[in-house]
């Protein structure tokens, strides 16, 4: 059985999708974020970075969404919902939740928490900035899926699909949100279409972007 903490539509999402995609069990363990919860001494003890997500594998906590989402497609290779060590798009499948992790998700970050990165005055400047980096990654990002699509990794989906259409979906109220470009909403479409998209949803209690 496996513990994830979440916050409803937080970066815990993909991780939640992650696991009804390939038919794990697992308890659901809130961190209210209004009351500030991700910041309790015991929750810290688990996640020292006071954020979700954070799963319990095996008796011990592991964190960071795109490290979770690595291990879980790792450890249920058999499911193949991510390519295998060794495997010819495994490369590709790297690069891209990487991308993600590392370019993408902080660029969302510096959106929705501009002072984390500046004076309280240079709010609007680091909104623009964090802006201008996510609109290069949708073209990026579409660029691939117009020549390589539908899926991030062709004709086939993987947990990576799952990881983007999270990210897609922090977008929605920002000026051009992702599903603006065409090939990008092609796959968010699809990945909104499948029943772990409708049961996170469900679970989560949530309701734009459906």
């Amino acid at each position: 059985m496996l513990t994830l903490y979440y916050s409803p539509g937080s970066a815990s999402m993909v991780v939640h999708l992650a696991m009804l995609e390939l038919d794990l069990a697992h308890e659901l363990r809130l961190v209210d974020f209004d009351s500030r919860a991700q910041k309790d001494p015991e929750y810290l003890r688990l996640n020292p970075n006071g954020v979700v997500p954070t799963l319990i594998i095996d008796g011990a906590p592991v964190y960071e969404c795109a490290a979770l989402l690595l291990l879980l497609g790792e450890r249920h290779a058999d499911k193949g919902l991510a390519p295998v060590a060794g495997a010819a798009d495994r490369g590709l499948y790297l690069q891209w939740v990487l991308h993600l992790a590392n370019t993408v998700q902080p660029a969302f970050r510096q959106w929705f928490y501009p002072t984390d990165f500046g004076p309280d005055d240079q709010a609007d400047a680091m909104r623009e900035y964090a802006r201008r980096r996510i609109e290069a990654a949708w073209d990026r990002l579409d660029a691939h899926l117009a020549a390589h699509g539908p899926f991030m990794l062709g004709a086939r989906f993987s947990l990576l699909d799952l990881y983007a259409t999270m990210l897609m979906r922090w977008s929605r109220n920002m000026p051009k949100p992702a599903d603006r470009w065409p090939a990008i909403n092609v796959l968010a479409q699809r990945i909104k279409a499948r029943p772990s998209w409708k049961r996170v949803y469900e679970v989560e209690g949530l309701t734009e972007w459906a």
